[in-house]
């Protein structure tokens, strides 16, 4: 008996400590002092590439018909449209603010600021170019830009600011600059998947996409970049649109947070592709930091906290902009479309319009993504 006792009190003491050790974890995630621990870095510009996740405002020049133009997109943001594609802040936001830096404006901004980075993110944008895409009868509806599109775009800016004049200056700027390179390639399977296609056959474009991707990241080494961090895809398994789209009456296509295991199996395919890849960048430049950032991970820890960070448990899944069936998601009747209505409190959902994170979930991803990668970036090695 005394055995027993000792026995269920060693396990009480463990299942203190493993809780009392994830709140401690909790608490250091989102902790406000460490809003600001890329400081440390003394980053002096940020360059992003990308698709919606990361878009401030390329994607409504090229259209300004876009829903990303106009409320409720932004509406927590100053409570005007930006052409982000969310309600208010996304992670790149976070990033800079991490950083010590303002935000960072579309490349396609008349207005523009960019001495301290530009973002050349478009939404809807792809990793392989459009051109390759129809080849393979996959078609993209919202944008003809593409990587190689953002890489030249980014080109063309170095011409048009320091780099023209002082080389030395320009790459003095450039090593103490953070590069983005994604997330990209999302929307390579997200549009095949949602015109037929079977995820066996989107599984074949992984390598091509991830290979593009590389040689981006090559790319922007070969201007001078030093500190580069390559995202990959969420689990978009997960996500209300996929939810909706794919949406099955067998148990067994869903895993324990009621997400879509074959579609997440695709993007953790990408994922290992990517950090091959990763790999292999690491060897043929032994003397830049490249890192892995893990969307993936990041996300599926936001889901399995919900109710300790304070979202509404019972909206895990379900779009705070959206209308109708089990995720409140319309693939033909979208966040911004007439009759479709916004929830009262935003900041309580995850999903902001079946695809996109909103604001507060955009702000525990970044803060998962930064704790989990500062230490990589060796920002205190640099500052000593």
């Amino acid at each position: 008996m005394a055995e027993a006792n000792l026995y269920l009190a060693t396990i009480m003491t463990t299942t203190r400590t493993t809780f009392s050790f994830l709140v401690s974890f909790l608490l250091l995630i989102v902790n406000s002092s460490n809003a600001h621990i890329l400081k440390t870095c003394r980053f002096d510009a940020i360059y992003q590439f990308g698709d919606s996740l990361s878009d401030t405002g390329n994607v409504i020049r090229q259209n300004p018909n876009s829903c990303y133009g106009r409320l409720p997109y932004g509406q927590d943001f100053l409570e005007k449209s930006t052409g982000r594609c969310s309600n208010g802040l996304l992670m790149i936001d976070y990033l800079a603010i991490s950083s010590g830096l303002p935000l960072l404006d579309a490349y396609l901004s008349p207005d523009g600021t960019f001495s301290h980075g530009v973002n050349f993110a478009v939404a809807g944008a792809t990793a392989l170019p459009v051109e390759e895409l129809a080849a393979k009868h996959i078609f993209n509806p919202m944008t003809n830009t593409s990587l190689t599109t953002q890489l030249e775009w980014f080109a063309n800016h170095l011409n048009a600011s320091t780099c023209y004049d002082d080389q030395r200056e320009c790459s003095k700027k450039l090593k103490s600059a953070l590069f983005m390179v994604g997330e990209i390639g999302g929307n390579d399977y997200n549009y095949p998947l949602f015109q037929g296609k079977s995820v066996k056959e989107v599984k074949a474009l992984v390598p091509q996409v991830v290979q593009t991707i590389k040689n981006a990241v090559s790319k922007v080494i070969s201007y001078g970049a030093v500190r580069v961090i390559v995202p990959g895809n969420f689990p978009i398994g997960c996500l209300p649109i996929f939810l909706t789209q794919f949406q099955t009456n067998d148990s067994a296509a869903y895993d324990k947070l009621h997400c879509l295991k074959d579609l997440n199996r695709l993007a953790s395919y990408h994922n290992k592709l990517l950090r091959q890849t990763i790999q292999e960048l690491r060897r043929e430049n032994p003397s830049v930091i490249i890192e892995y950032g893990d969307y993936f991970n990041a996300l599926k820890w936001v889901l399995k906290h919900t109710k300790l960070l304070g979202f509404d448990t019972t909206v895990v899944q379900k779009a705070c902009c959206g209308i109708g069936g089990d995720y409140n998601c319309n693939v033909k009747k979208t966040c911004g479309s007439r009759d479709v209505t916004v929830c009262l409190k935003p900041d309580t959902h995850i999903s902001w319009d079946g695809v996109h994170p909103t604001q507060q979930a955009y702000r525990y991803i970044t803060q998962w993504l930064i704790h989990d990668i500062f230490p990589k970036l060796h920002c205190l090695k640099a500052t000593i």
